[in-house]
């Protein structure tokens, strides 16, 4: 177990937030984290390597069809807003050439939380969100539950 300190506020104490960091062991994960941001890259792959997982990056959504067509994954974790080709048309174009089967998760990295955006992802085949900037533990539910849809699909 991985043990955070975090500052809530000025007027509080820090909290300890327990991360398991055997996560990955118990739900393994192929993982495309799409971001633009090399900052945002870093802070997410440190929070996955805390859990255990490994991601590949990709820069935009022209890379991330790349990285597709090479190998496949369980879950994307897409930013939106991109150059080149932005999360929602990198999406839709992922649905177009997957089978729903073998389809990965594909997770909405996000700052905008606007109801009317929420509808448009969801149209373009995003599965979930997680808004910027995202707690680890936020992270982790995300992953469990990618899991948990993995493993259904086993099912199907």
């Amino acid at each position: 177990m991985l043990y955070l300190h975090q500052e809530w506020g000025t007027k509080t104490k820090p909290s300890e937030i327990v991360i398991n960091t055997t996560i990955a062991e118990k739900n393994p994960l192929q993982i495309l984290l799409v971001e633009d941001y090399t900052t945002n890259q870093r802070m997410i792959t440190l929070m996955l390597e805390q859990m255990g997982y490994q991601a590949d990056v990709a820069n935009n959504g022209l890379e991330a069809l790349t990285a597709m067509r090479r190998q496949p994954y369980d879950v994307v974790f897409m930013d939106m807003q991109m150059p080149q080709m932005d999360g929602m048309t990198a999406t839709q174009y992922i649905c177009q050439e997957c089978e729903p089967s073998v389809r990965p998760r594909i997770i909405a990295l996000t700052a905008s939380v606007i109801l009317r955006d929420k509808e448009n992802y969801l149209a373009s085949g995003i599965d979930d969100f997680l808004a910027k900037p995202f707690r680890i533990e936020q992270l982790m539910q995300v992953l469990v539950n990618c899991h948990l849809m993995q493993e259904q699909k086993k099912y199907w």
